[in-house]
């Protein structure tokens, strides 16, 4: 190989098109110099950029992500991120934000509960989807009751997803990447009952006891939220369904110490006690392996 390459071999070296080298050369990402209006490409420079991109690549994917555990809203998990001392920080967004951020390494772990339609699992397929080819755990958090939120005494009578479609009842909804938006979504599907049908508020709920205060301030007349946020407002409660919300991580930061001072606490009786003051939750497996892939 010459010691001076042109575009076409160049491009032939690095299995580039000629045409993305170009606009390489032309915006200096590649080792290169243009004379007579051609694009020339020194070879050793050239290899010593190649081995350098290959070392930042590794770098990157070895680099650890920031103690963000990211992901869906759940008050409990709120609470003992607080009180477990464990140093990480909260970005809710919905599962399949939480679950992004850890493709992305932006986020040590995500909070998920993603129901999936065709195997009626939660968390495992989605995870498979979009963190194929890494290695990663999902950690039972708790199994919480999700179901529909209405003012005391449920003066409308409501008892499923399809009563919403009534007229004048006003529906307070959750973000589409949210894991209780996939779930309500499923229930109307079996239901019979379109989204659309519903009369959403024009802006959604982003987290869970915000679907309550809509409730509780009569912006709506009901919301698919969980069971704590319900009581926490004294509102009342119909149950629909129960589901697992899961920590997922990459296995290799199963150990940091942020997180297993959350799980640690997750066994206390403090713990414990909190689950139970707030209701709605089944914790007998908190911690436990729900996947490993």
């Amino acid at each position: 190989m010459p010691d001076v390459l042109t575009l076409r071999e160049a491009a032939a070296y690095l299995r580039l098109s000629e045409r993305s080298l170009y606009a390489f050369a032309r915006t200096r990402r590649v080792p290169a110099v243009q004379l007579g209006g051609k694009w020339l490409f020194p070879r050793a420079p050239l290899e010593r950029w190649l081995a350098a991109q290959a070392d930042a690549a590794s770098t990157a994917e070895a680099a650890s992500p920031p103690p963000i555990l990211a992901g869906s809203h759940d008050p409990l998990l709120d609470w003992a991120v607080r009180q477990s001392g464990s140093g990480l920080a909260l970005r809710t967004g919905g599962s399949l934000d939480g679950l992004a951020a850890l493709a992305e390494r932006g986020a040590v772990a995500a909070a998920a509960h993603l129901l999936d339609p065709d195997s009626l699992t939660f968390n495992e397929p989605a995870a498979r989807a979009m963190l194929a080819g890494r290695a990663v755990v999902g950690v039972v958090w708790a199994w919480r009751e999700q179901g529909l939120i209405v003012p005391a005494d449920n003066p409308l009578g409501l008892a499923g997803v399809a009563d919403l479609a009534a007229p004048g009842i006003r529906v307070i909804g959750r973000q589409a990447r949210a894991g209780s938006h996939v779930l309500f979504c499923h229930l109307l599907a079996e239901a019979g009952v379109r989204l659309d049908a519903l009369a959403l508020l024009p802006a959604p709920a982003l987290a869970e006891d915000e679907v309550a205060a809509a409730v509780a301030e009569g912006r709506a007349e009901a919301g698919f939220g969980i069971r704590a946020e319900a009581a926490a407002r004294g509102l009342g409660f119909i149950p629909l369904i129960r589901e697992r919300f899961d920590l997922v991580m990459e296995r290799r930061h199963y150990f940091d110490a942020p997180l297993q001072r959350l799980l640690g606490f997750a066994r206390s009786e403090a713990f414990a006690a909190r689950a139970a003051r707030m209701g709605g939750y089944d914790i007998g497996e908190a911690g436990a392996v729900a996947f490993n892939l």
